[in-house]
């Protein structure tokens, strides 16, 4: 019976949850999408065509076992299809409303290839576990019996809450330290609440901190305690801090006011929506109420940018991206919906420099007004395979500006100057050096996760290197040896 449930593509057409009006959703930042009623997620669980060979678990960073929950969803087993898939991911919701699918399990499903629609993944993926949250269905993380060991997690990102969550189920004691004051990393103080309600990742910490994981939060490793420290404090440790160095940008008034990096931008939006008190964000300076406002890249930062700059009342938003809406890194659905809430896209279009002008308020210092821009071309394929931009001479002009943030992606701060650790290897792009499949590093005892390893990146790849940083050190653990203290 459960089987004929499902292969239901061909009678049964792809449909995405409801999403609300631009007009409507500009105004504020809850999430866009709606929730799947009961009977949609079931009808369109259904349309999966249970593959002998899942293209879309194995496209997922996570290996979740996506047409498993999607076959218990369609049968209305829900509480089944939630431990089925929190059994891969530790924050299917999160996944569920962040991840870009178009790219991962729904961009690779097979009745997509075959002309029918892809299977709604990322929707009914937040359906289940919004809907376990909402009947107490998600048990709490602390264990049964407690280990004498002890990890220091630096990071309270996506990557380091994933290996706190699987180290305290098993009973290890587990601190997590983070610079900023609240833990989530980017999931709270970079991803717009539009995208990602910051009580979505607030639950999340609530449940690890009753579960028994100790947040040291406000402290900066380098500044309130050494990396030796930590070390010397626990058996293992783990390097979850991301990559938060701005990738910067030269030319003629680079350091005009009104010039900024998106992630001070966009830290200082989402602490508004906390409720906290943002003196930059009250005096105009990272507000972009009432400006004219740039953002230079075209990446999921810059969409994430753009969208910011709508809902707080800029008087204008554009878009530069040096190459073609084809050949831009970000999520084409954000693409659309940014297009949908009035952002203006400017292709083929790269920064030379900054138009200024003196300002009596800043004491004869220089505010931004515009971008001196470049129009470019594409020519032949660089080494990665895309095609590289090309300045087309004398097509130079102005785009006025009053506020332009800078979202070209993000680099590795110094770790080993910053924690006066030059032992602490790194690649020649600054990140940090560890093994693929356990992540531990040539520092006994120490291992890295995330975009710390990876560059900048995407959460679901921070979460699965956390699990799998996790599952090496209760693999030691589980062999009969601790995990090797500092020297």
């Amino acid at each position: 019976m459960a089987t004929n449930k499902m292969l239901r593509f061909v009678t049964v057409a792809r449909q995405t949850p409801e999403k609300r009006e631009a007009l409507d959703r500009k105004d504020d930042f809850g999430e866009i999408y709606r929730e799947f009623a009961a009977e949609r997620a079931a009808e369109q669980s259904a349309r999966c065509s249970q593959c002998g060979v899942p293209y879309c678990q194995s496209h997922c960073p996570l290996h979740n076992n996506i047409p498993d929950w999607l076959r218990l969803t369609a049968e209305g087993r829900l509480r089944e299809a939630y431990d089925i898939s929190q059994l891969t991911n530790t924050f299917p919701e999160i996944c569920g409303r962040i991840c870009p699918q178009d790219r991962l399990c729904e961009g690779n499903c097979v009745i997509e290839k075959s002309g029918h629609g892809t299977v709604t993944i990322g929707a009914v993926e937040k359906y289940i576990t919004d809907t376990a949250f909402d009947n107490g269905w998600v048990p709490s993380i602390a264990p049964h019996e407690e280990r004498p060991e002890s990890v220091g997690i630096i990071g309270a990102g996506p990557g380091g809450l994933a290996a706190a969550d699987m180290l305290r189920r098993a009973g290890v004691q587990v601190t997590v330290y983070d610079r900023y004051d609240r833990a989530g990393g980017l999931m709270s103080y970079g991803i717009p609440g539009f995208k990602l309600e910051k009580e979505v990742v607030t639950r999340r910490n609530a449940q690890l901190a009753d579960g028994g994981v100790t947040f040291r939060l406000g402290c900066e490793v380098g500044r309130d305690i050494t990396f030796d420290e930590i070390r010397a404090a626990h058996d293992a440790v783990i390097v979850a801090t991301g990559v938060y160095k701005s990738r910067e940008l030269g030319g003629e008034n680079h350091d005009a006011q009104g010039i900024v990096r998106a992630i001070d931008y966009l830290t200082a939006s989402s602490k508004k929506y906390f409720g906290d008190e943002v003196p930059e964000f009250d005096s105009g300076e990272l507000n972009a109420k009432g400006k004219r406002v740039v953002v230079i890249g075209g990446g999921d930062t810059a969409m994430d940018c753009v969208r910011t700059a709508i809902r707080q009342g800029a008087t204008s938003v554009k878009c530069l991206y040096r190459r073609d809406k084809s050949n831009m890194p970000g999520s084409q659905r954000e693409v659309a919906n940014a297009e949908e809430e009035g952002v203006e896209f400017v292709w083929l279009t790269a920064p030379a420099g900054f138009a200024g002008t003196q300002a009596a308020s800043l004491g004869g210092g220089v505010a931004v007004s515009g971008v001196h821009v470049q129009r470019m071309r594409l020519g032949e394929a660089d080494a990665t395979g895309r095609s590289k931009p090309e300045v087309i001479e004398g097509a130079d002009y102005v785009e006025e500006a009053d506020l332009v943030i800078k979202a070209l992606g993000f680099e590795p701060e110094e770790l080993p100057t910053l924690w006066n650790k030059p032992e602490l290897e790194v690649t020649r792009w600054g990140t940090i050096k560890a093994d693929f499949r356990t992540h531990e590093t040539p520092l006994p005892g120490v291992y890295a996760v995330g975009d710390i390893v990876r560059g900048a990146s995407l959460v679901v790849w921070a979460i699965r290197d956390g699990r799998e940083a996790a599952e090496a050190i209760l693999d030691r653990v589980a062999a009969g040896a601790a995990p090797i203290a500092a020297e």
